[in-house]
């Protein structure tokens, strides 16, 4: 904590520490419950809940006793500034031994003392079930709060700022029923060590049900900003109240008055009121005190130390209700169906952000600044654990399912209003009067690709979100599909016109409709991979099959709602009419809904696609309903996500192999190069500097399996099985297969061992492995010398060589031909980081080019100073048609030397696999002893090639 105290005052931020009380009660916790009869305490409640042994009300209640204000001083404990000490880095305690809240509180701004301090400390929140406790006299809660802040601040002294998170139905008073009316928090709210109201702000914004006959459809819908913002100051909690659950069922609001003229001190939602005016306890009987209580108007800023709603179909008719499967407190809003909704978690946010910096709203105060500081407004909730690690690491974090439809900003911030989306769009295109006010929704990303139309940019959008285009009076109107009737026509009202006569009504034909939809888009929160969503029609007849792909970045629910909407719609689509219009109605339009009275087609509703103006106006119309634009509910199921792999250093290993199949890159070197963990993909830099100019290079999508000899290794006949003892590896990045002796003998189980430089590798088969222990293995059944390389095969491999399973993992690096023999310097590490990051190794190479390598001569014969041998090749050796192997050089030409020690005695070129030895050069060679004769191939490109040996005793 005290770490991330420090970091976030050095990135220039200001910290709120904001202790929070979590209730871990379990199931059958075996704890009676104060409100209740129960046996057991609810599982994991609210903190608001603490309170007296027996909730106020109930009958044996201790509320208004002696016995209240003990049980709250054993609440708060008997911890005392003085207990606590700073040692060697840590808080140390010395008090009683108890686990009170003021210990919990003084440890903690102790902490913040340590950590250097804390731009503002909360002393708690929401714990109204607590500061409404009556003891004997008073409020004990609010004087051991009023106690602790005095101590808070002799801990982190004046220029803290200190204040208490009071919960929305908490902070103006408390109203225990009838006239009474007590602002029991202003003792503390007035108190010389509090700087400021903390409110925990989540009042109802909305009233909003289903249906276009609530008190509230004439907004149109839940998400139009304009009607949150009405109701940040209106609406429920301000004009009125529901009395009782049933008048809330039937929608019967009971206005907010007061006797006394002072209405505001029943609107917990008129924060002008309650903070511009003194403030006068109210008694049962409703008779006002003589005298205010200690706050005084406008004295302290107001700060919303939360706000925002839950992620949650109509979050806004209760923003303070969520889902959490572990919390007995998990409730949906009033009216909810259940389903995720990040565009009203958005609207919400905006509205009561933009009520408030109106300056109208938010009256100045005497010394500057505002009633409610913005700046101190704090949206509920970001989260420290990673997007989108959390929530999708079930294995780490059990809460993740709550995210989906909880507070989170995370993975939510980031996403544009689909109105915004929509402007751009249209100013790019050079469109100046527009109108997307009627928009609503939320954009997680949209490519646009290429130089696009306007039209075509939207139209993506239009048909994603289900929206219109349409111009009116000279403005191109952007409006949601929502099946609503704008306008009620009788048959009578209907024109007559050449073209059509009253209200004609067509149906497309069945082979024209579509049974199943696909739309394939890029999911959000899963890596942004691809996902498909299906619908289809009920009746399980498919007559024909759509799919589309959407450039766009959406959830699983929303691209399921997606699908299934146009199903739905092209269904109801099947119905188009056409009728007249009298002028009179020219103030119909595209895009407007409409439904006849009588007649044909009525109680149907239509909209306007089309009109044609010309004396009676002819309309082109198609059938839709409401409850196709309202998505239905979708259960996503569990989030996906990988775990997170830290960018460590891996192991690469350069090596310059001869051709294996014919159809590598000659002169490149392979690279192969594993981890634990594998960072998911690698990437090798270049560059002729050591110091810099680094150049990308090849990437390795996946780790090699490599290791280490943990025996000896001898030599062996090439070409021939080796059924020696078997030979034990160390290897990690991936498990060794055996293979049939068919695989084997068309080049499976390819495996490099050498010593870990560049160019001194043998390439071997092996067809059997064996699992001898975790990470060992046993290879046997060998073919050694392979692709040539008998001529570099060792006398021993000792233990401790290292191998390379040519698996396809190993990639060849792009090299320049010329720049074969050159020193190139290299930085291999994780594709993620750039090729300065710690995690990168560094490797030095000069790649000889041993594709281009001609192989070693075999079949070396001398007989009477007649040597002879049979040439091999470098590519397409393992054909038997052709009566010798392809030359796979420019020329055929061979370097024969006679050597003795280091001592050459004769050098000859020749050009066929054949050479006579001049007597003179025999008898010279002769005369000191025994001499070697080796043979070695040249290219015109590589040199000398390995050489083939006979020794030669005289």
């Amino acid at each position: 904590m005290v770490e991330a105290i420090r970091a976030i005052r050095a990135s220039g931020k200001a910290a709120v520490f904001y202790p929070f009380v979590l209730m871990e009660q379990v199931e059958g916790n075996g704890r009676p419950d104060p409100w209740s009869d129960a046996k057991d305490q609810l599982v994991m409640p609210w903190r608001g809940r603490i309170t007296t042994s027996v909730a106020a009300g109930r009958k044996g209640s201790p509320q208004g006793t002696a016995v209240a204000d003990a049980e709250v001083a054993a609440f708060f404990g008997a911890a005392s500034v003085s207990d606590f000490a700073e040692r060697d880095g840590r808080i140390v305690y010395s008090g009683p031994q108890e686990w009170g809240y003021r210990r919990f509180i003084l440890h903690y701004a102790h902490l913040c003392r340590m950590a250097g301090g804390i731009d503002a400390f909360l002393i708690g929140s929401e714990m109204i079930g607590l500061t409404q406790i009556r003891g004997a006299q008073d409020y004990p809660a609010i004087a051991a709060l009023r106690r602790l802040a005095a101590e808070v601040r002799s801990i982190l002294g004046p220029g803290v700022k200190l204040g208490y998170a009071a919960d929305w139905s908490e902070y103006f008073g408390h109203h225990s029923g009838g006239g009474e009316a007590v602002f029991h928090l202003d003792p503390l709210w007035g108190d010389e060590n509090i700087d400021f109201v903390g409110i925990d702000n989540y009042m109802p914004l909305s009233d909003w049900r289903e249906g276009e006959s609530h008190l509230d459809a004439h907004w149109g819908d839940i998400h139009n900003v304009d009607y949150l913002r009405a109701n940040v100051c209106g609406g429920e909690g301000f004009d009125w109240y529901y009395a009782s659950d049933e008048h809330r069922l039937s929608q019967v609001p009971t206005p907010i008055t007061d006797g006394q003229g002072e209405p505001w001190i029943w609107r917990y939602k008129d924060l002008k009121g309650w903070w511009s005016n003194w403030h006068y306890d109210r008694r049962p009987d409703g008779q006002r005190s003589a005298d205010p209580t200690a706050w005084v108007p406008g004295s302290r800023p107001i700060w919303f130390t939360e706000y925002g709603c839950a992620a949650l179909d109509k979050g806004t008719n209760q923003p303070n209700k969520f889902l959490d499967a572990m919390s007995s407190e998990s409730m949906l809003p009033w009216f909810s169906d259940g389903r995720r909704d990040d565009a009203i978690q958005a609207a919400c946010v905006e509205a009561v952000t933009s009520y408030w910096a109106d300056p109208a709203n938010n009256p100045a105060m005497k010394n500057g600044g505002r009633m409610v500081e913005l700046s101190r407004a704090h949206v509920w909730a970001w989260d420290a654990r990673p997007y989108p690690a959390f929530p999708a690491r079930g294995d780490l974090w059990s809460d993740g399912p709550a995210w989906e439809r909880g507070h989170w900003l995370n993975g939510r911030a980031g996403a544009v209003p689909l109105a915004d989306v929509v402007r751009d769009i249209c100013e790019g295109a050079g469109v100046a009067a527009f109108d997307v006010s009627g928009l609503h929704g939320a954009m997680r990303g949209y490519a646009v690709s290429g130089p696009e139309s306007g039209r075509a940019a939207l139209q993506p959008l239009m048909l994603a979100h289900g929206f219109d285009a349409v111009e009116r009076d000279g403005v191109l109107r952007f409006v949601m599909r929502d099946g609503r009737v704008d306008a009620v026509l009788a048959e009578d009202e209907l024109a007559v016109a050449e073209e059509v006569g009253g209200f004609e009504i067509t149906r497309a034909p069945a082979a024209e409709m579509v049974g199943r939809v696909r739309l394939s888009h890029v999911e959000t929160g899963a890596d942004y991979g691809a996902r498909t969503a299906e619908a289809a029609l009920p009746d399980g007849q498919i007559l024909s099959v759509s799919d589309s792909d959407m450039p766009m970045v959406l959830t699983p629910g929303e691209g399921h709602a997606i699908a299934s909407r146009w199903l739905v719609e092209a269904k109801v689509a099947q119905e188009a009419a056409r009728f007249a219009l009298p002028p009179s109605r020219a103030d119909l339009g595209p895009g407007d809904g409409v439904r006849l009275a009588d007649g044909a087609g009525a109680g149907d509703r239509w909209r306007i696609d089309r009109v044609e103006r010309a004396g009676a106006t002819l309309v082109e119309a198609v059938r839709v309903e409401p409850g196709v634009y309202r998505p239905a509910p979708y259960v996503t199921g569990e989030l996906r996500g990988k775990a997170h792999v830290p960018a460590g250093p891996v192991w690469p290993v350069f090596l310059d192999l001869p051709l294996m199949r014919g159809t590598e890159v000659p002169h490149a070197p392979w690279l192969a190069v594993t981890g634990t963990p594998w960072p998911g993909a690698v990437r090798a830099w270049v560059s002729v500097e050591e110091d810099g100019g680094w150049q990308p290079n090849v990437i390795l999508p996946s780790r090699a399996v490599m290791g280490v000899t943990l025996g000896p290794l001898l030599a062996a006949r090439p070409g021939v099985m080796d059924r020696g003892p078997a030979l034990r590896l160390r290897v990690k990045g991936g498990n060794l297969r055996s293979v049939t002796r068919n695989a084997l003998l068309a080049g499976g189980n390819v495996m490099a061992i050498g010593d870990g430089s560049p160019g001194n590798w043998e390439l071997m088969q092996f067809s059997e492995a064996k699992l001898v222990a975790p990470g060992e293995w046993e290879i046997s059944g060998r073919l050694r010398g392979q692709a040539g390389t008998d001529a570099l095969m060792p006398a021993q491999w000792p233990a401790g060589s290292v191998v390379v399973l040519m698996d396809g993992a190993p990639r060849q690096v792009d090299l320049d031909p010329d720049a074969r023999g050159q020193l190139r310097h290299w930085r291999i590490g994780p594709s993620s980081q750039s090729p300065d990051d710690e995690s990168y190794r560094a490797r030095s190479l000069v790649a000889a080019g041993a594709g281009l390598r001609p192989l070693s001569p075999c079949h070396l014969s001398v007989r009477d100073r007649e040597v002879t041998w049979v040439r091999r090749t470098r590519t397409g050796g393992d054909g038997w048609d052709a009566p010798e192997v392809p030359l796979g050089e420019a020329y055929e030409r061979y370097v024969i030397r006679l050597v003795r020690g280091t001592s050459e005695l004769h050098r000859e070129e020749v050009s066929r696999p054949a050479w006579t030895i001049p007597e003179s050069v025999w008898t010279r060679a002769a005369q000191g002893g025994g001499f070697v004769i080796e043979v070695a191939q040249l290219s015109e490109i590589h040199g000398p090639g390995p050489s083939v040996r006979r020794n030669i005793h005289v």
